[in-house]
């Protein structure tokens, strides 16, 4: 597929508040995104030429924000809208290799939404979550550089990545990574092995250290997963805020994470 031929939908309802810097490094990059609301896939109160399909597009995103308030829990409102309306839709795009990226909010979208952790191929939503974000274990919104180890390059946003660590912000109160206790050793043994760990939080010798570098608390250090085909990525980290390193004029290690997801597309 040619780079001008990639269309990416960067899904919003009421709260979202990063999609336009979102967008931004998908136009920065040559490709067409789109701010998308959800209703415009479903809605016949929207006009015709704004109604849209999910198979408009190539790639759907879901940027970072507060989503409906986050009020319930953080992604849990914006998640159940989603499967109510586009569910079906939404695993025939995963089957279909088309990918998935949700940064932050939209990480927790994915969590609230059962596409992550995601680890049985022909069922790519789960019936009920089986992960969530929790509230940070300093209870505050965290917001600051992090620097992020790259566990797996399956994954196919980190596919081409050539430097081990990346230094990325997050700002999240609900970045806490965690799995039922009762299924906490079954999970992490089935993401190591599939390689679904890609990204962890580390300190500025590389090692995996506990608060402040993890920033959240979160359960082995966990910053960012994918699901079992690689190919749907959800990060507490905001790389869209990294594109750009203005200090050295050039791009900032942001920037992989979506290169390579358009070096993907560009194949397929």
């Amino acid at each position: 597929m040619d780079r001008d031929e990639i269309r990416v939908a960067v899904l919003v309802i009421e709260g979202t508040n990063c999609e336009e810097e979102t967008a931004l490094a998908f136009r920065k990059l040559g490709v067409k995104a789109e701010i998308v609301h959800l209703k415009q896939f479903y809605s016949d109160m929207i006009k015709f030429e704004e109604q849209r399909s999910l198979f408009d597009y190539n790639c759907l995103v879901l940027p970072g924000g507060f989503s409906a308030g986050d009020y319930v829990r953080a992604g849990a409102i914006f998640s159940a809208r989603i499967k109510s309306v586009l569910r079906k839709d939404l695993e025939e795009f995963i089957k279909f290799g088309y990918p998935i990226l949700g940064i932050c909010n939209g990480f927790q979208i994915l969590a609230e939404l059962g596409a992550l952790p995601g680890m049985d191929e022909d069922r790519p939503i789960a019936e009920k979550p089986e992960m969530c974000l929790a509230m940070n274990d300093s209870g505050r919104f965290e917001c600051r550089q992090t620097l992020l180890k790259v566990e797996s390059r399956k994954c196919i946003f980190t596919r081409e990545v050539d430097k081990d660590i990346l230094q990325i912000p997050v700002a999240h109160a609900e970045g806490k990574v965690v799995f039922p206790k009762e299924r906490e050793d079954e999970i992490l043994e089935r993401l190591k092995e599939n390689e679904q760990i890609v990204l962890r939080y580390v300190d500025d010798r590389g090692n995996y250290s506990g608060y402040p570098w993890n920033p959240n608390g979160s359960f082995y250090n966990i910053a960012g997963i994918c699901n079992v085909t690689h190919t749907v990525f959800g990060l507490m980290p905001h790389p869209e805020r990294a594109f750009f390193d203005y200090r050295k004029r050039t791009f900032g290690d942001g920037y992989y994470i979506f290169k390579n997801l358009i070096s993907y597309l560009e194949r397929i």
